[in-house]
């Protein structure tokens, strides 16, 4: 997958610079095009002519080097890169980049690029628990910035604990996941939404459902490997977030509407997996509710169809329902896929020990006038799959309406 890839490597000022040679061979080694920028603290540790002996490329170092900057040479790397990572990323490249510093070549390059930005940062212990570097890391994860560690273990100070730099090795796998691939979907943006939605009683309890989101997030990571741009619309999980998927998190039906209102426009396919509340309190007490009776009564209002409101738009992505149902499951499955006026929908039962929180489902998917049944296995299987059933409707949906358009 890295085959041709263009990367450039951003080396900065720590003791794991002499790491970043070593990544330079490997990633070369998969085929990846090698451009590597280093700051002035890295040339203190690691020559520049190594990384251009391994590379086969001139070194970049100066935001000021007249010769480069003639053709404005820090937006031409900015737009060659295909993937951006800083490997050593020091504490201070942190603060630097969470900050939107534009000081050096290497941080210019990070504001001026569009390609997806990933760092492995290396540090002492102590600098990475450190809640300046934790509140900048979470700032850069906001931004969809891909974090690749650290590891944990022997430092050159003599501590141990968390802050290593992964090894090349690793690193050039992670690359590997977060570059798309050239799969069925690659150019095409999907929007998945995944998880429950939490709906407010009280300022401590909440209405919710059994939904872990793994089918979702199964989902995310097969678009992702078909070479999909993927945005992730999370309800509260514990799941980690697949490589190279840009995730927001929200928590009620309305604030998982607002997002996808947000992000729907750029979509080529909205994927609706999460469990989404259908009902939520009509008037959630300001302070909690004591137990002053037997027994309480909460007046409950119908939630904004998330869903729905998707396939109601006048120019929408192609749209694709999950209906999980504990009895007459393909039955309801259909009624669902005609009333919402879906372009496909993926079928399971759930209940006690089926569906939710299971490492393995089982799904039957549906079109207006087709059906196909995938059978049982594990939940990634069956969202590739799924994906790919998606590509292929999809891409039979474009030719059908490029030659409605062309007769009209």
């Amino acid at each position: 997958m890295l085959q041709g890839k263009r990367i450039l490597l951003g080396v900065t000022g720590g003791i794991a610079a002499y790491k970043s040679a070593e990544l330079v061979r490997r990633l070369r080694e998969r085929g990846a095009d090698v451009q590597v920028v280093m700051t002035a603290a890295a040339r203190e540790f690691v020559a520049p002519l190594v990384f251009q002996a391994l590379s086969g490329r001139t070194v970049r170092t100066d935001l000021w080097d007249s010769a480069a900057e003639a053709a404005m040479g820090h937006i031409e790397l900015a737009r060659w890169a295909e993937l951006v990572l800083v490997a050593p990323a020091t504490a201070d490249f942190l603060a630097r980049l969470a900050g939107g510093r534009a000081d050096d070549l290497l941080a210019t390059l990070c504001l001026a690029t569009a390609a997806p930005i990933a760092v492995a940062p290396a540090m002492n212990q102590r600098m990475w628990a450190n809640p300046a570097t934790v509140a900048n890391v979470e700032r850069l994860r906001q931004r969809s910035v891909h974090i690749l560690g650290p590891g944990e273990g022997g430092q050159a100070c003599g501590e141990v604990g968390e802050g290593r730099m992964l090894e090349p090795n690793e690193l050039a796998d992670c690359l590997q996941e977060l570059l798309p691939g050239a799969g069925p979907l690659r150019g095409r943006r999907v929007l998945i939404t995944a998880g429950p939605t939490r709906e407010r009683i009280d300022p401590v309890r909440f209405i919710s459902n059994r939904s872990s989101g793994k089918m979702g997030f199964a989902v995310a990571q097969a678009a992702r490997e078909a070479g999909a741009d993927v945005v992730l619309v999370s309800g509260p999980v514990a799941l980690a977030t697949p490589p190279g998927v840009r995730r927001v998190d929200v928590e009620s039906a309305e604030a998982m509407l607002a997002v996808v209102q947000r992000e729907v426009d750029q979509a080529d396919i909205f994927i609706s997996t999460a469990a989404v509340a259908d009902y939520r309190p009509a008037r959630p007490a300001e302070q909690k509710i004591k137990k002053h009776s037997e027994h309480l009564q909460l007046e409950m209002e119908r939630t904004v169809d998330v869903l729905a409101s998707v396939a109601a738009r006048p120019r929408r992505p192609f749209v694709v329902g999950f209906a999980a149902e504990t009895e007459s499951v393909e039955q309801n499955a259909r009624a669902k896929l005609l009333k919402k006026n879906l372009d496909m929908i993926a079928a399971n039962e759930v209940g006690h020990t089926k569906g939710f929180d299971c490492e393995d489902n089982h799904l039957i998917v549906l079109w207006r006038a087709a059906r196909r049944d995938l059978g049982s296995g594990p939940k990634l299987q069956l969202a590739r799959e799924l994906v790919r059933l998606i590509a292929e409707s999809y891409a039979a949906s474009a030719d059908a309406n490029a030659r409605g358009e062309a007769q009209a």
